[in-house]
């Protein structure tokens, strides 16, 4: 099955290069296939290139050339492929790849802006390296250049894509700046309620964008298409509550372990220990100040993990993310697909998905 996902990821792969050539490379892409006049950047910038020097290109997409060659698991592609596939549409939603991949990758170089995270994916967060101004301009940058395969798509739909990604975009951001109010605000903590509804947004908008891009580009209708959307957003929503207890027990792979501390992250299991134990507020908030000025090396990141697990909150919330991960699954195996010529190839992968990427 890892070969059938190989092969899929590999068309993914394929689809990135032609937007951003140079980035399967190994380590950070040499400044290639972007000189100025190139049929690249005619086709992405509508000014005359030629009065473009190379130096302001290498500084727009070196950056972003070296978060996409840092790799990451493409779920989201391959959601928005296989569900295209699966419904009869065969390869229709591959040119369709980089929108939902690009918009990922700009929302984690802002995110790392944000949160001031130190690394990403193994290296130091782009922000970083090539500093503030630059990360910035370039993460926006690939906003943008991510709508350049709707432009430049041949199939039906393109109006509709177009707008579930800006729906779907605002949504995402939404869900950002929730995230971002409650760690500014030490001593708020949403309900468990409302951290469904923040993850739904930001961490479920671009699996909704996916799973809808590509059963629409099938051919399916808006019931069917929402039911996959519903689906995928259970997935993302999953796939974020792994993410937050990973960090605070294994640790995210190319990320530090505790950096949510430092960020002040109400996490599921932060809220959970919260709700049942108010009284131990200060003590969190404590551990969170402390983080955040002196780093996660600190004694009082170790020390608030520790309390999280022997309270529980880590299994119970890992325990969570599994059921939302099962009840995906269970959710895009029970849609009702009659009507199409359903791909048996694709509805396997899309089934194992879960797996592959977890």
């Amino acid at each position: 099955m890892d070969i059938e996902y190989n092969i899929q990821i590999k068309k993914i792969e394929a689809e990135l290069e032609k937007w951003l050539p140079g980035i399967n490379n190994t380590g950070i892409p040499a400044f290639q296939a972007t000189s100025t006049g190139s049929a690249w950047a005619q086709e992405v910038f509508p000014e005359d290139v030629k009065k473009i020097d190379d130096e302001s290109l290498r500084v727009l997409l070196t950056p972003v050339k070296d978060m996409l060659s840092r790799g990451g698991k493409r779920w989201r592609p391959l959601l928005l492929t296989l569900v295209c596939e699966c419904l009869g549409g065969g390869d229709a939603a591959l040119p369709l790849a980089p929108l939902v991949e690009f918009s990922h990758n700009a929302t984690l170089i802002h995110d790392d802006i944000e949160d001031d995270s130190e690394e990403r994916r193994g290296k130091p967060a782009i922000h970083k390296i090539y500093g503030l101004d630059t990360a910035i301009n370039s993460g926006s940058f690939l906003y943008f250049l991510a709508l350049s395969c709707i432009e430049s798509y041949k199939g039906d739909n393109k109006t509709l894509v177009y707008k579930l990604w800006a729906e779907y975009m605002r949504g995402l951001h939404l869900g950002q700046a929730m995230d971002i109010s409650w760690h500014r605000k030490v001593s708020f903590v949403p309900t468990i309620d409302e951290y469904f509804v923040m993850c739904a947004l930001k961490t479920g908008s671009l699996a909704r964008l996916a799973a809808e891009a590509g059963a629409y580009i099938a051919g399916a209708n808006g019931e069917i298409a929402g039911k996959f959307g519903s689906a995928a957003e259970k997935l993302g929503i999953g796939f974020q509550i792994l993410d937050d207890v990973k960090n605070l027990t294994t640790g995210v792979p190319g990320k530090l372990r505790g950096d949510d501390v430092v960020e002040g992250k109400k996490s599921l299991p932060v809220l959970l220990y919260l709700t049942r134990y108010p009284e131990k507020r200060e003590m969190v908030y404590y551990c969170f100040h402390a983080a955040k000025i002196n780093g996660s090396a600190v004694p009082e990141v170790e020390e608030l993990i520790n309390t999280l697990n022997a309270a529980g909150v880590l299994s119970e919330s890992e325990e969570k993310a599994h059921s939302m991960l099962l009840s995906a699954r269970e959710s895009f195996s029970s849609i009702e697909i009659d009507k199409f010529t359903v791909n048996k190839r694709s509805r396997l992968l899309l089934d194992g998905l879960i797996e592959a990427v977890s």
